[in-house]
């Protein structure tokens, strides 16, 4: 059987991008929460990005969502960032919070709109020259509630010519990636609701377009491991949404309903080359990123612990007897390869890992350390008035 020490040098460079947004406040569809220490500016929200990194080592990159991380001066915005030891990550657009975009932005029939949600995408694209990200993000909150309110095919093809317009502007060294929800906002269709759509869009677009595959977005019983295998096959994963799911899109933090799960997305995304030490800019081909919203629980605690549950789940996936799983298989031995898979997911890594941690001079206990550090007291007591930064 594999050991801890035999795959420990495999966690080096580990790196999981962490949300702005995860630490504004959210809520459901009735009410936004506040909490004490919310951030009120940009800036402060990547001091609580660089603390979940400080504590744990996982999370050297913040993602941004444009507009709401709107400044005047990117560049700065990136040199603050460095200051505090983390880098600025993905790009989100924002196509869902506009009046003119309620019946569809990239999709819709005005040329005019589609006109203006495009030039948005451009603007995000100046964001990234400017932060140094690679990816843009896309998410698109359009469909149709009732039979006969659009044409899904024309809506698909006015699709397929804004993405192309996009992507004519993406850079040499940037990446488009286009995520998918089965249903929310709109409940009749949405226009990219599966991975395959949003597989056949990015591949009509050429190589640097790829499939956001957010773990949250699948219809009960999705075999989601069976996705990752397959877009990994196809060379089209761009990154992953993690986040964790009861019913439809919750954002809980990643693992909490099933652990299993998310130990099975990481064995095939390990088995299919999309897991490896990052570049010296704290990247790999395949980016790992939480999409999370802490409606109840303190945000930067939840960070902390969705982070680590993606590493524990990921040295168990490493864990796994490559070999004599392969045999077994190869074999027909059905119950020795169940075996060989869940021996792996039943190992115990917490203690390794927490010394893996001491040894590189990391809090054996994240969580511990972090709340006995006074930070959370600190931003309570000095962030007082102002505007808390939320979905607005």
């Amino acid at each position: 059987m594999t050991t801890f020490s035999q795959i420990s040098h495999l966690l080096e460079g580990q790196a999981i991008e962490v949300p702005s947004w995860a630490y504004g406040n959210s809520g459901t569809r009735f009410k936004v929460f506040g909490s004490p220490g919310t951030p009120r500016t940009v800036e402060e929200k990547i001091a609580d990005a660089a603390a979940v990194n400080r504590f744990t080592g996982l999370a050297p990159l913040v993602s941004l969502h444009i507009p709401w991380d709107l400044v005047d001066d990117f560049a700065a915005l990136r040199r603050y960032a460095e200051d505090l030891g983390v880098g600025l990550g993905t790009i989100n657009s924002n196509t869902f919070q506009d009046d003119d975009y309620k019946l569809g932005a990239l999709t819709h029939t005005d040329a005019k709109i589609r006109r203006k949600a495009i030039d948005h995408h451009f603007e995000c694209l100046d964001v990234m020259d400017a932060t140094g990200s690679r990816d843009l993000k896309i998410w698109l909150a359009e469909g149709t509630n009732y039979p006969g309110q659009g044409d899904m095919r024309g809506r698909q093809d006015r699709l397929a010519e804004s993405l192309a317009a996009i992507y004519d502007r993406v850079g040499e060294d940037q990446r488009l990636v286009l995520e998918y929800k089965f249903f929310e906002p709109a409940f009749y269709h949405t226009d990219v609701p599966d991975w395959g759509t949003s597989y056949a869009q990015v591949a009509a677009l050429g190589d640097r377009a790829f499939v956001c595959l957010d773990t949250g977005h699948h219809a009960p019983g999705t075999n989601i491991e069976f996705i990752v295998a397959q877009l990994l096959r196809l060379g089209k994963l761009g990154s992953f949404d993690f986040n964790s799911r009861f019913y439809a899109d919750d954002d809980l933090i990643v693992g909490a309903a099933d652990p299993f799960q998310l130990f099975r997305i990481l064995v095939e995304v390990v088995r299919g080359g999309g897991y490896g030490p990052a570049t010296p800019e704290g990247r790999s081909d395949v980016a790992f990123m939480l999409d999370q919203c802490h409606n109840i629980e303190r945000k930067i605690p939840g960070q902390i612990r969705s982070v680590l549950n993606v590493q524990e789940m990921t040295a168990r996936a490493l864990l796994v007897d490559t070999d004599t799983l392969r045999a077994a298989q190869e074999d027909g031995d059905v119950l020795l390869a169940n075996e060989i898979f869940m021996d792996a997911f039943y190992t115990d890594v917490r203690a390794d890992l927490a010394q893996w941690r001491e040894e590189r001079g990391l809090p054996a206990n994240p969580m511990r350390a972090y709340l006995e550090s006074g930070y959370q007291e600190r931003i309570e007591a000095d962030r007082v008035g102002g505007t808390q930064a939320g979905w607005n």
